[in-house]
């Protein structure tokens, strides 16, 4: 005997869920993206001076490893949807602040990729807060 799930009984999915879905996917590829990043400069296949890891600063021996592996390990996270996704964005977007704000002449002031960690960080508490309060609103009923 199978019981078969009517529309009626599957679960509703809203709109913020969707939304969250979609922002998490998509983060998830840039995150990708930016690991890859992280590792071509690792390896030594681009061409500027400081973009293989033997000739690279200190600071830059410290942060870029663990940013290779923290990048594509979020997007692994973002990508499934899971929780402890947004937990490591959430680090690496502490861990880009500390370095590009906290020591911009080690680092540089590279703002443009944590504009989009705020950004996308910001959206997916707003999109939590009005799934919050939905869960709520429904509960009183």
């Amino acid at each position: 005997m199978t019981i078969e799930l009517t529309p009626r009984d599957a679960p509703a999915e809203s709109l913020n869920q969707r939304l969250i879905v979609w922002l998490y996917r998509l983060s998830a590829l840039a995150l990708f993206t930016l690991g890859i990043g992280y590792w071509i400069r690792l390896v030594g296949i681009s061409d500027g001076p400081f973009d293989r890891f033997d000739l690279m600063p200190l600071w830059w021996k410290m942060a870029a490893p663990a940013l290779a592996v923290l990048y594509p390990v979020g997007g692994i996270g973002l990508w499934l949807t899971a929780g402890w996704g947004a937990v490591i964005w959430i680090l690496i977007a502490l861990i880009e602040a500390v370095m590009h704000l906290g020591f911009p002449e080690l680092f540089g002031g590279d703002l443009v990729w944590l504009g989009f960690h705020v950004w996308g960080l910001g959206m997916l508490a707003a999109l939590r807060l009005v799934g919050w309060r939905e869960e709520r609103k429904a509960r009183r009923r």
